[in-house]
Order: C-alpha cells, then structure tokens, then sequence
C-alpha cells in the first residue's frame, strides 16, 4: 500500500542545478512546492502524496550523501562525481548544465603540453588534473589546489596551466587565456545509493524510465 512505503529521498546540488530538476520533475508530475519558499528555514521538504523527500546540499556533498544513504538519489554535476569518486550508480544524463573541463592557459603554454614539460597545474578539481595528466597524457605535473579564481594561476605566475569548467570561454578570453585541450563533456547527472537501487528498484528504475522519457522529449 502507498502509505507503507517508505520515503525515498533526493539530494539536489543548490543553485541552478536545483532548480532545473525541479522542473524537469514537474513534467513528470513529481511537485513539491514548499522547496520553492525562498525564505523558508527548513531542510528537507516532503511531498507525502508520493512519499518523496528532497534536501538542498552543497554540490560536492551530494555524492557523500548519496554513498551513505543518507539520500537514495542525488542530482549534481558531472565535474562533481569525477572528483569526488564516491561509490554510487550514476544513472542518467539530465541534459543540463552544459559544459566541458578544459586544460587553459596563455597560447604560449601550448608548448608544454605538447613536449610532456614538467609544468604547474592549478585547478579546483586537483583528482580531476591528476587522473587526466597522469593516466591519460602521461605527463608527469605539480597540480595546485586553489579554491578560487583559478584564471588567476597563469596570470599572476603560480601555474602554466588550469584545469577548470569551461562554458563560454569570455572570463578566459577577457584575461588573454585559451583552451588548450578538452578532458571531457559535463552535464548534470542523477546518482543512487547502490543499496537503494536493490532494495527500491523498482521504484527507481520507473522514475529513471520516466525521466529518461522526459530529457529525451526536449532535446
């Protein structure tokens, strides 16, 4: 019966992120108004109707939330599974938040990538560099972690090179850096806890299927 089953709960990255699953929930029928209360304090909001909980997390945390069970399925970018490297399923591509992570730097750092130069690379996503350099180009680097404007890095000295989100392009442009090389396409993806999608696969397996439907219907 609906009332026994048991909730089960999402993680969402805040922001953009957030917003974005939530309308794209809603055109499967999935509501949950109170999570749109921009001033309200609570931290998890409930649609009892479906037995479904959603909480709003930092982006990095939702992996840790989802591996743990303490949320059954996460939605977050992919930058952020690359890096945080938790045991979980991911399990579709939402076709949002568009974007690539890109070694950047001045065009004269072309150089050092092309001759495997032992060059510094600062990035916020230090395993993301790290797997990239090493296991892929086999380029031996000193990666810098850095937590903020990582454009910076090249400009003031600090690094060669950056690893970072690329959407656009302008902030590189607007301070004489460049792609260099793609890693890899980004998007939003949606993860389960591995237990969860044993002990509620059915559930789950439905909602992929319906989202799945959804995603492919406004592409």
């Amino acid at each position: 019966m609906q009332n026994e089953q048991r909730y089960l709960t999402f993680a969402l990255g805040k922001g953009r992120l957030a917003d974005q699953t939530l309308a794209l929930l809603e055109r499967i029928g999935i509501t949950c108004e109170e999570i749109k209360d921009k001033h309200t304090r609570k931290l998890i909001f409930t649609n009892e109707d479906l037995r479904l909980r959603f909480f709003l997390a930092k982006g990095p945390d939702v992996p840790t939330y989802v591996e743990y069970g303490a949320a059954d399925i996460g939605v977050v970018g992919a930058d952020t599974i690359l890096e945080e490297q938790r045991r979980v399923f991911e399990v579709l591509d939402l076709g949002f938040g568009k974007c690539r992570m890109c070694v950047c730097g001045p065009a004269s750092a072309k150089e050092l990538l092309l001759h495997h130069e032992m060059i510094r690379v600062a990035s916020k996503y230090p395993v993301i560099a790290r797997n990239y350099f090493y296991n892929q180009k086999h380029q031996t680097v000193d990666i810098i972690k850095l937590n903020g404007s990582v454009e910076l890095g090249p400009i003031v000295g600090l690094s060669d090179v950056i690893v970072d989100i690329v959407e656009t392009g302008s902030t590189l442009k607007e301070n004489g850096l460049e792609v260099l090389e793609e890693i890899c396409p980004l998007s939003a993806r949606m993860i389960v806890n591995q237990v969860s999608m044993q002990m509620e696969s059915e559930r789950i397996k439905k909602l992929i299927y319906r989202l799945r439907e959804a995603v492919e219907g406004q592409s």
